[in-house]
């Protein structure tokens, strides 16, 4: 009776300690997920906070393309919008809007010599281009940290645990349809 006890008493033991390491392993690859994500937010806010000091150092040069600055405002104000919330499809579309409101405004600024000469500009277009790079890297260590929390919430035997730690699967940061193609500029 007394190995009978013992050995019912190791196997809790054994249980429990399963259990707590499953939970902590499911919930520290969520929230790897979730700094990851913040990565993106950073950055996102980052661009978004350098548009307007470019906005207004295209004006002085090019005061009559106003239907450009306006959609690089717009796509500023929903970049903000969707760097504040949790949804990973609203952050890459607005993304991508900000990126093709960029592409015009780059060819607004080809289009003025004196404007690609000026050092602020130059300074600015520098630090966005950097910003980028950073937003294009964030975007890659969100989606390895949602492919390794993804792998971990469906293979055994941490997938009959997702329930308890409440970590289930992520969906990654995907670009939206058309954004692979080069948008065209015409003025």
């Amino acid at each position: 009776m007394t190995t009978a006890l013992i050995v019912i008493g190791v196997l809790v033991v054994a249980v429990i300690a399963f259990v707590v390491i499953g939970f902590n392993k499911l919930r520290t690859t969520d929230i790897g997920a979730q700094e990851a994500l913040g990565g993106i937010d950073v950055q996102l806010t980052r661009r978004a906070d350098l548009i307007p000091n470019l906005v207004e150092t295209v004006k002085g040069y090019a005061a009559h393309e106003k239907d450009t600055l306006e959609q690089v405002t717009a796509a500023r104000a929903h970049l903000q919008s969707a760097a504040a919330g949790d949804d990973v499809a609203a952050k890459a579309a607005a993304d991508a809007e900000m990126q093709q409101a960029l592409v015009r405004l780059n060819a607004v600024a080809e289009a003025y010599p004196d404007l690609k000469a000026n050092a602020g500009f130059l300074d600015l277009q520098k630090q966005l281009n950097e910003t980028e790079n950073q937003i294009s890297f964030a975007r890659q260590y969100y989606n390895d940290a949602v492919a390794t929390l993804n792998k971990v919430t469906q293979t055994i035997p941490w997938m009959f645990l997702t329930g308890i730690a409440n970590v289930h699967e992520r969906e990654f940061y995907d670009a939206p349809e058309g954004n692979e193609t080069v948008p065209k500029v015409q003025f």
